[in-house]
């Protein structure tokens, strides 16, 4: 058993707390403190984003951001979605894997024919601001938009023959460059060897790229109220 003790912040934002810890859990908790560049194509501006991420010993998940939280908890297959503006939150069915790739990455909308098939590359081992990780590389090619079938077309009326006409000189071929292949999505993830937790994840697509660096602050077990609705919140319907 572990004893915990957690502290809650302003607007039900938790802070990464103190906790004493008496065995070592089948699966590491940890607490990390993420910061966030997005790059749009066409040379914009980056956007900086912050949030902290929560992982307890039995597998749920929570992240923070300054006006909202995500709670996963996969054991009672069940998405928590707080809005710490309107101190509001959504309990919503969580649907059933169906792939293998990894948190975060986008996902092919549906459609006829299938799904283009994601390369998985092992990027082997590393060091990163003193943490090892072991990193992997997801390729996702873009899937190709499905044509519509043409409609028929109605006949043409016969028409009179035309008198011959002198024929045209030869001209020469114009070159046409051949269109760009669409840009696949590239997903690269580093995963602390001991935690089990993304330390830093790479995402470019046509979109743009997307780069996250997740600091870990605490290996320590979270307070069970991370977990869990706060008080004062009104439940609302998805």
């Amino acid at each position: 058993m572990a004893t915990v003790v957690g502290v809650r912040g302003n607007a039900g934002v938790i802070d990464c707390g103190a906790v004493r810890q008496m065995d070592k859990p089948p699966t590491p908790p940890s607490c990390s403190e993420c910061a966030t560049k997005s790059e749009a194509p066409g040379g914009s501006p980056p956007t900086q984003s912050s949030s902290r991420m929560w992982r307890s010993s039995s597998g749920k998940m929570r992240i923070d951001t300054p006006s909202a939280s995500i709670i996963s908890s996969p054991a009672d297959k069940k998405t928590i979605l707080l809005d710490h503006l309107k101190k509001e939150a959504m309990v919503i069915p969580m649907p059933p894997a169906t792939g293998t790739a990894p948190s975060g990455s986008p996902k092919v909308p549906g459609g006829a024919g299938s799904a283009p098939p994601m390369q998985v590359q092992d990027l082997g081992k590393s060091m990163i601001e003193g943490h090892e990780v072991e990193g992997k590389r997801y390729v996702l090619p873009a899937a190709q938009k499905p044509q519509m079938p043409s409609m028929p077309k109605m006949p043409k009326l016969p028409q009179m023959p035309k008198a011959p006409q002198m024929p045209k000189p030869p001209q020469s071929p114009q070159a046409t460059a051949p269109p760009k292949p669409p840009q696949p999505t590239v997903t690269e993830v580093w995963t602390s060897v001991k935690l089990k937790m993304p330390v830093l994840t790479k995402v470019t697509s046509a979109l743009g790229s997307q780069t996250t660096y997740c600091k870990p602050t605490s290996s320590e077990e979270p307070h069970p109220s991370t977990f869990e609705i706060p008080p004062g919140y009104k439940l609302k319907s998805p």
